[in-house]
């Protein structure tokens, strides 16, 4: 067998939660610069969108390893986490989809993971800051959903990703145009229920600037076209995932987040800044990653509890 294909049967086996990943040469970096910034340059992406999301990547080989190899990309299946929040008296759940809750840790998890496997095999791995979605649908790993989002046979888009530079050679290379799902050429469910028009008719490429999750996840109010009625999670959005065949089978996975009480609640929509909160609230709100920016949580938490909005 492959050094390559014994590492990924290794790191498969390793995750017994149903881990599964792909390796391509590193010299792929320059492929997802020039994909992001072809369609920069085209005009696909609007430019408050594009200057705050896609500008974070580096496309270079890690300084602690300038002589990568290759890239290994992971998926790691995750559900939903529901969180409980006490207010009026009654209990008011409130969702949090698969890729936020922990992706730093699983990130860390993954690349401590890979570097046990490989330092066996005498390789070293490194951090990247890759666009992980576009990485894992040009691996062959996922392709890529009419929504835009990454979908991985197995675990629909519950999942989040990861990936790391490695000095590990690759024998073959499964790099490829990214792909959408054959699933999604007959089917338009998620474009059709999308509450703000955000997968267009015009073209593949979702208008990102008109997801609610682009707004959600950014501060201050909320611009003035974006019904209350249409938020139905604590950050993202979830309306194409719950309309989507691929998801069927893994909708209702959905992970206890804890809760808090009818005064915590009140504390976090009164925009008590972290040196105002208890310990205890803080100490949950890291373990669910709410901890950095809670001008948003107070912000998102009021719309959903105003609207009487629960997951179903």
């Amino acid at each position: 067998m492959k050094t390559s294909e014994r590492v990924l049967s290794s790191l498969e086996a390793l995750g017994a939660d149903g881990w599964r990943a792909r390796i391509v040469p590193a010299e792929h970096i320059r492929d997802l610069e020039a994909s992001l910034q072809g369609s920069h340059d085209q005009g696909l992406f609007d430019e408050t969108f594009y200057q705050e999301r896609l500008t974070v990547f580096s496309f270079a080989p890690p300084e602690s390893l300038p002589d990568a190899r290759s890239l290994i990309v992971v998926a790691i299946p995750v559900p939903q986490t529901q969180v409980v929040f006490h207010w009026r008296g009654e209990p008011r759940p409130a969702i949090l989809p698969p890729t936020y809750v922990a992706y730093g840790r699983t990130r860390e998890r993954a690349q401590a993971r890979l570097a046990a496997l490989l330092g066996g095999e005498g390789y070293r791995v490194a951090g990247t800051q890759l666009p992980l979605k576009l990485l894992a649908v040009s691996a062959g790993l996922a392709e890529y959903g009419r929504n835009n989002i990454c979908y991985v046979p197995g675990m629909g888009s519950f999942l989040q990703l990861a990936a790391c530079a490695s000095d590990l050679p690759v024998e073959d290379d499964p790099w490829r145009e990214p792909v959408m799902m054959e699933r999604c050429q007959s089917c338009t469910a998620c474009q059709r229920l999308c509450p703000t028009g955000a997968i267009g008719q015009d073209r593949f490429l979702l208008h990102a600037e008109r997801c609610l999750t682009f707004h959600n996840e950014r501060g201050g109010p909320f611009p003035g076209w974006i019904s209350p009625t249409w938020h139905n999670a604590l950050l993202g959005c979830r309306e194409c995932q719950r309309c989507c065949p691929e998801d069927k089978g893994v909708w209702e996975w959905v992970a206890e987040g804890g809760s808090f009480s009818e005064e915590e609640t009140a504390l976090i929509l009164g925009g008590a800044s972290r040196d105002q909160l208890p310990p205890a609230i803080i100490e949950r709100l890291r373990e669910l990653d709410l901890l950095e920016d809670l001008g948003t949580l107070a912000r998102n938490l009021s719309v959903l509890l105003e609207a009487q909005v629960l997951p179903g």
